[in-house]
């Protein structure tokens, strides 16, 4: 570890808060650098501040913003609920690295509150790892499995509704279906970045802009813009913007619903992929490692497994979320290193599940040909196919003689008088499954 950077404010945060070992998200921590980087240039372009001081600021900001200085960032994240304590940390240490002559707040933390700067690297930091990380993850998962679609296109098998034997599907509708919902979840996902976007830089304490240059947020904006190429703009509202984290609940959400379609999706593979000999090993999953100290030879589904952990720590991280969204006062919404854990810990994560999925999971996996095709002949909702042709009653009397006696559902029907040439155009399981085509 380096020499200690921080001063008396960081200390005693790290005696008040001592919770959880557990430090703000890195990102925020870079992304705080950026702003008071950017905000000394800003400053020092309006004549507010020394060109000198302005340029030691900015460089030691970048230096926080590259992760070169993450030791130096110990407060507890849960700490006081507006970031004051990070806030002040980041000061610090800029102060520190600047050199002499540089003061923690009338130069470093010049035009700026923890009201407004903290969320403001909070909103950047997801805004960053969502475009950046999570969306092509999510892009690189619904190739793949879209790429399965393809692969599985003309792979018969039983469809199942209530987890009982329904009418016939091909494995490849099965798998454009779980395609549709990552891509679905993308859509979502980028619905909110355009609020996630607008950052209350500017309001200082309350929303009002005291202390700050009318022109300073809007210059440290186009700066962060041009430096990250992300969307970053003005709150429609400097008071709405300071007074809540809508945008970051929204967001949240957004990545709850996902959680939801990969819980969804992993929960099928591991069904499928069941057996081999006592389920329905109707896919095989890639085996990965052993599944049991005791069973030998047995392989589990563990990427499934992993992905559905992941999606119920979301979900919970959400709920966390929300609530702390909700409990805005006033001018100033004070949960926002909560907020901050969960939602880039949640962004971290689904990134993660998302390409280990992709890897370890879907790219690997082979249809059993053979399983699916004797599961989608034994399934006696085919019968529904003869409904235009014999009725619903008479279909169904053939389903329940077919069920008592163990018979396959054509060797009933035959047997209960309806004509071959019906049964081979009604039973074609291909057709079945795609009836429109």
């Amino acid at each position: 570890m380096t020499d200690q950077l921080w001063g008396g404010e960081t200390t005693k945060a790290v005696a008040n808060f001592p919770v959880s070992g557990e430090p703000v998200p890195a990102p925020v921590i870079h992304w705080l650098g950026r702003i008071k980087a950017e905000a000394a240039r800003a400053n020092a372009e309006l004549g507010l501040l020394d060109s000198d001081i302005a340029d030691r600021i900015a460089a030691a900001g970048e230096e926080i913003a590259a992760g070169k200085h993450d030791d130096q960032f110990p407060v507890d994240v849960f700490q006081t609920g507006s970031g004051t304590s990070s806030n002040m940390n980041t000061n610090e240490v800029i102060a520190a690295l600047a050199g002499d002559t540089v003061h923690r707040n009338d130069h470093v933390n010049m035009g700026q509150s923890s009201n407004d700067v903290f969320p403001s690297a909070v909103h950047l930091a997801a805004l960053d790892q969502t475009s950046n990380q999570l969306l092509p993850a999510m892009e690189v998962l619904a190739a793949a499995l879209s790429a399965k679609a393809d692969e599985f296109r003309d792979v018969v098998k039983a469809g199942r509704t209530h987890l009982m034997d329904a009418v016939p599907v091909t494995l490849g509708q099965e798998f454009g279906g779980y395609a549709s919902q990552v891509r679905h979840g993308m859509d979502r996902v980028r619905g909110t970045l355009a609020r996630v976007g607008q950052i209350p830089l500017g309001g200082t304490a309350t929303g009002t802009g005291l202390n700050t240059h009318p022109d300073f947020a809007a210059g440290v904006r186009r700066r962060l813009e041009d430096a990250s190429d992300l969307s970053i703009s003005a709150p429609e509202d400097r008071f709405e913007a300071q007074a809540n984290r809508d945008a970051l609940v929204e967001l949240s959400g957004a990545l709850k619903v996902y959680a939801v379609s990969l819980n969804k999706i992993a929960n099928d593979l591991a069904l499928m992929g069941s057996g081999p000999r006592a389920g329905l090993a109707e896919i095989h999953l890639p085996e990965l490692q052993k599944g049991s100290s005791i069973m030998p030879g047995k392989v589990n589904p563990v990427i499934p497994e992993v992905v559905i952990q992941v999606a119920a720590q979301v979900i919970g991280n959400d709920t966390t979320i929300t609530i702390a969204g909700s409990q805005g006062q006033f001018e100033l919404n004070v949960r926002v290193p909560l907020i901050a854990r969960n939602l880039l810990g949640s962004i971290k994560i689904l990134t993660s599940a998302s390409l280990l999925l992709d890897q370890k999971c879907v790219s690997g996996i082979e249809a059993n040909v053979a399983a699916n095709e004797v599961h989608a002949e034994a399934t006696l909702a085919t019968a529904t196919a003869l409904n235009p042709f014999i009725g619903y009653d008479r279909a169904s009397e053939i389903v329940q003689e077919a069920a008592r006696s163990g018979r396959a559902l054509r060797e009933v029907a035959i047997e209960l008088g309806v004509e071959e040439e019906i049964l081979s155009e009604a039973l074609d399981h291909n057709k079945m499954a795609r009836p429109h085509e």
